[in-house]
């Protein structure tokens, strides 16, 4: 039986894997889990002994087939557990992530399917990131761009933000930044605004380029289908 740590270290080398590439560095997986790069050099042992993932050395891991199916069933809890606490438990969605974090490893098959089942099996999770399937298949990819891809004047969707700043979202929240809203970026300052109008409410906001640069999207003949890339 895995520990919950190890679990978050699969589900952290997963996210690294689908949004750089494998092989992912154990200076990467240390800054994304905030963790230090000897301690994770510990953990990826410990993983590789399991055959969770394979290691190459100086260059960094890659999950093997069985370790990117555990990483898969707890994404799948995690942002079914998300989508839950939204829709029956009156959680704002920035209070979601550490909530699924702490339960995602302790719930039983039978309880994910009942969850899917009452959402009505859901492909998206409040943040628009893609809910792996049943049968924990990887989600598909797609051409989905940053929100710092794209120039003044641009109009897009928005198909999905980074859960893992509460603060952050509560701003998207606060500026009616969220999945499915159609904006034009208005104007990119030099030193990193990103000021887009949001066209339900025709409304300008700025964002930080951290912010932007975390924000999914789609042109607008486009759709927001799974591109694998989690920010959970």
């Amino acid at each position: 039986m895995l520990s919950d740590v190890m679990e978050d270290y699969l589900k952290a080398i997963y996210s690294l894997q689908m949004e750089h590439g494998p092989p992912v560095s154990t200076s990467a997986i240390a800054e994304y889990l905030g963790k230090t790069p000897p301690t994770v050099t510990s953990m990826v042992g410990k993983l590789e002994e399991r055959g969770l993932l394979d290691r190459e050395k100086y260059k960094g891991v890659e999950l093997t087939e069985e370790g990117e199916t555990v990483a898969l069933e707890v994404l799948r809890h995690h942002r079914l557990l998300e989508a839950y606490l939204t829709e029956h438990l009156d959680y704002s969605w920035s209070e979601v992530h550490e909530e699924a974090d702490a339960l995602e490893h302790h719930i039983s098959e039978e309880f994910e399917r009942r969850v899917a089942a009452a959402l009505g099996d859901p492909e998206v999770d409040p943040h628009g990131d893609p809910i792996p399937s049943a049968d924990l298949k990887p989600p598909s990819s797609s051409g989905l761009t940053t929100l710092l891809d794209h120039a003044v004047g641009d109009t897009v969707v928005v198909c999905r933000v980074s859960d893992r700043d509460p603060e952050e979202l509560e701003y998207l929240s606060e500026a009616g930044v969220t999945p499915g809203t159609t904006i034009e970026i208005t104007d990119i300052a030099p030193f990193g605004m990103v000021t887009v109008r949001v066209t339900d409410s025709d409304r300008e906001q700025s964002l930080p380029e951290s912010v932007a640069q975390t924000i999914r999207v789609r042109t607008p003949d486009e759709e927001c289908e799974d591109e694998g890339v989690s920010t959970a």
